[in-house]
């Protein structure tokens, strides 16, 4: 039988908030900040889409589990995936009000996702694990760096740290109903490669996109202080890379990366703060 691999003292419960970011979407709201901004923004754009097929992927196989405290959290994942889809979207469509064009930014994700909903079950849940993990990881640094976001809007922050710590509150469930459901190490392993291809992909796609209509897609210095920001000083994805990388070990578990003294940090941070509602 199946069992929940989430640590006693983590609850994987949606929290009903939301977030006004119309005003803020309208400027560079990271620092005035174009790189950093599209950066996020990029990210935001695969949300909406990407976690209705992680729900999806879960649910083709949530009546197989037994144990019920992973059945309390397939629901409870289903709910956080699905407030995080409807914040990104609102999130986007305020992206689309300000000129950007989001349609052709969506159709371009739209025929990926398509293709991806026609791979096998296990594919899609494989899928799942490995983009929950990359989410899970870029939580896990945005929680520990708060420096990463220094200059963000005091919304965009919150919205923000929210959705990292949703994100790892519910890094195993997909996982765990992976290892029961299927349980084969080397499929987790080689979907992930695919996974990280088309991660990487659509990211750089769509800060391409947005850079373009803010008129910095052949600016040197946006690009300069883009691959510092990344790969420089604070190196996002540098310091990200070692635990990217963890997944391809044969004994990898999302729970290896033990942040749980950090969630409850970040967790008193988000329910002192007024802005969410």
């Amino acid at each position: 039988m199946a069992s929940s691999s989430t640590p006693n003292g983590v609850s994987v419960q949606p929290r009903h908030l939301r977030f006004d970011v119309s005003e803020e979407l309208k400027t560079f709201w990271h620092g005035n900040d174009a790189f950093r901004t599209a950066f996020f923004n990029a990210l935001s754009l695969q949300f909406p889409d990407g976690e209705q097929q992680f729900i999806n992927a879960v649910r083709l196989y949530r009546d197989r589990i037994d144990d019920p405290k992973l059945t309390a959290e397939i629901r409870g994942f289903i709910g956080q995936e699905a407030l995080h889809s409807r914040e990104h979207k609102g999130y986007n469509e305020a992206l689309k009000a300000r000129g950007y064009d989001i349609d052709a930014i969506d159709r371009r994700f739209a025929r990926h996702m398509k293709w991806v909903n026609r791979l096998p079950p296990s594919r899609q849940l494989a899928g799942t694990c490995g983009a929950e993990h990359y989410t899970a990881v870029l939580a896990n640094a945005i929680l520990s760096h708060p420096e990463w976001m220094e200059g963000a809007t005091p919304t965009m922050a919150q919205l923000w740290r929210w959705h990292a710590i949703e994100e790892t509150e519910h890094k195993s469930v997909a996982f765990d109903v992976y290892r029961e459901c299927i349980g084969d190490d080397k499929l987790r392993r080689i979907v992930f490669l695919f996974v990280t291809w088309n991660f990487f992909k659509y990211t750089f796609l769509n800060t391409c996109s947005l850079l373009r209509t803010d008129g910095k897609l052949w600016s040197l210095r946006t690009w300069i202080g883009g691959l510092n920001f990344l790969w420089g000083k604070p190196g996002v994805i540098r310091k990200c890379l070692p635990e990217f990388l963890a997944y391809l070990r044969k004994d990898f578990h999302p729970w290896q990366q033990d942040n749980r003294l950090l969630l409850e940090k970040s967790l008193r941070e988000l329910e002192s703060a007024p802005l969410a509602r």
